[in-house]
């Protein structure tokens, strides 16, 4: 049974800075491109970093420069390091397992909330 397994999500005020994991399970998880998305309100699913298996990183024109994603394939797990964050970074996060650049697996998705 694959699982991938968000957590780290909160609140946060405006300017601060936040992690979050995405462990996974019943895959071969060195194999896959992970990604981290996210989901406002009303809005529809967005890319937000992804990391393939040789370590590449892609980042949306949003949070470049204020997100980092990394891996660690010993323990199949990504992470999403954010700082700087924003009022608009307030989303549903959601970690994703892409393979033959599709995605395949999602997590339950984690609640980042960017507030005073």
């Amino acid at each position: 049974q694959v699982q991938l397994v968000e957590s780290g999500g909160g609140l946060v005020q405006p300017g601060g800075s936040l992690g979050l994991s995405c462990a996974a399970s019943g895959i071969m998880f060195n194999i896959y491109t992970m990604g981290w998305y996210r989901q406002a309100p009303g809005m529809q699913r967005e890319l937000v970093a992804r990391i393939d298996i040789f370590g590449t990183t892609k980042y949306a024109d949003s949070v470049k420069g204020r997100f980092t994603i990394s891996r660690d394939n010993a323990k199949n797990t990504v992470y999403l390091q954010m700082s700087s964050l924003k009022p608009e970074d307030t989303a549903v996060y959601y970690c994703n397992a892409e393979y033959n650049s599709l995605p395949r697996y999602w997590g339950q998705g984690t609640q980042v909330t960017v507030s005073a």
